[in-house]
């Protein structure tokens, strides 16, 4: 009778484990799938190539064990242990990708090499100094940034509703805020602590 009494409180330890195991945020893949997307909206860099798979020393694939695992028997699979992969890859992302790479091209990269524009800390971007935007510009100009950080705000939360978790929304915005900044190219303006700073 008593070694049945601690089998509740393994089932709910392994539920709370399967809880936080599903609330993991994956920063590191986040950030590789924000460079992917930030290097192909920003363009003219060619984007790394993925590393090669792990070898053991013998020279063959490294392989996974074939023990066995305890929380199979309370149905949580090893998989659920396993770090998500970012997808960045839906129709509605995709979509919100080609446009910002068609404005970023099309009107405000001479902005970003001029000074006018720079990457706010929040992930979107600001007019910096207007001075530096021909009049016959300005309209236009404030026009594609106000569109752009409508994209911005909506793929950022588009990213976390495809992977399945909306509460992720802030933390893929801080991610990209940081990689926007990080592929700025030499001579663009960023904004960090409040102040502004050119690469």
């Amino acid at each position: 009778m008593a070694r049945w009494m601690g089998l509740p409180a393994v089932a709910a330890l392994a539920l709370t484990a399967c809880v936080t195991i599903n609330v993991y945020f994956p920063a590191a893949e986040a950030k590789e799938a924000a460079r992917e997307f930030v290097e192909n909206v920003i363009g003219d860099t060619p984007a790394a190539q993925p590393p090669a798979p792990s070898t053991t020393p013998g020279g063959g694939m490294a392989q996974r064990g074939t023990g066995f695992d305890p929380w199979m028997l309370l149905g949580i699979g090893t998989a659920q242990a396993q770090t998500p992969d970012v997808t960045i890859r839906t129709p509605a992302i995709q979509a919100i990708q080609s446009r910002m790479e068609q404005r970023f091209n099309g009107t405000l990269r001479p902005h970003f090499d001029s000074g006018a524009l720079g990457f706010g800390g929040n992930g979107l971007i600001v007019v910096r100094d207007a001075s530096q935007l021909p009049i016959k510009d300005r309209v236009a100009v404030n026009t594609a940034v106000a569109d752009d950080n409508r994209d911005r705000q909506a793929v950022y939360r588009e990213i976390a509703v495809a992977n399945g978790h909306p509460e992720w929304e802030s933390q893929i915005r801080d991610v990209f805020a940081r990689q926007w900044i990080q592929s700025a190219r030499p001579g663009w303006w960023y904004q960090q602590g409040g102040s502004w700073t050119q690469k």
